[in-house]
């Protein structure tokens, strides 16, 4: 589970860093994930190992990115 937590945090840094970026909002970014405000925190939480696919997915979009997991 410490794994999860790990990658986590680093894919809410990733998110973080490219809203700062590109200089978007919280809101801007809730508004383009189609999600709420709560949604978005959760995802910034870099102590929720809980994220899925879908909301992953999405921000990845919203931030002009794609998602890519693989196995190692």
């Amino acid at each position: 589970i410490r794994h999860a937590l790990q990658l986590a945090a680093e894919l809410a840094l990733q998110v973080q860093e490219a809203m700062e970026k590109q200089n978007i909002t919280k809101v801007e970014m809730a508004r383009r994930m189609r999600t709420s405000r709560a949604a978005l925190n959760r995802l910034l939480d870099p102590g929720n190992a809980s994220l899925t696919l879908q909301t992953l997915s999405r921000a990845a979009r919203a931030i002009g990115r794609d998602l890519r997991i693989e196995l190692i």
